[in-house]
């Protein structure tokens, strides 16, 4: 089933891992919102400026930046609510996965494009 998905801190640059996830996000069918506040689009898709800037429901956010500059947004990440979030390698940070597990979101600590590939997704 196609997923509405966030990729917090989506590169430009086709040999980041962020950039990859975007592309092959969006070829398993997944509505893909990459975010970026520097860059208009990553792989040919519009990219929100903020968090705040999305207004419609989410299900997926997949992280791709260190938790110290991920939790100024905090905020926004509990007012968007999606149903879970990925914390793909280096992007970790247990007192934030913590409170975000508090107000009922999935955390997890996954790859996503292995997720995708093994079918885990």
């Amino acid at each position: 089933m196609a997923e509405k998905v966030v990729v917090m801190g989506a590169s430009p640059k086709p040999d980041r891992y962020s950039h990859k996830a975007v592309v092959m996000l969006a070829e398993y069918g997944h509505q893909v919102i990459p975010v970026n506040p520097y860059h208009s689009e990553v792989a040919g898709i519009r990219c929100a400026p903020s968090l705040a800037a999305i207004t419609a429901p989410v299900d997926t956010v997949s992280v791709y930046m260190r938790a110290e500059l991920l939790a100024p947004q905090l905020p926004e990440l509990l007012a968007l609510a999606p149903r879970r979030i990925i914390f793909n390698p280096g992007s970790e940070g247990e007192a934030l996965m913590e409170q975000l597990r508090r107000a009922g979101i999935v955390c997890e600590e996954a790859c996503t494009l292995v997720l995708l590939r093994t079918q885990q997704f």
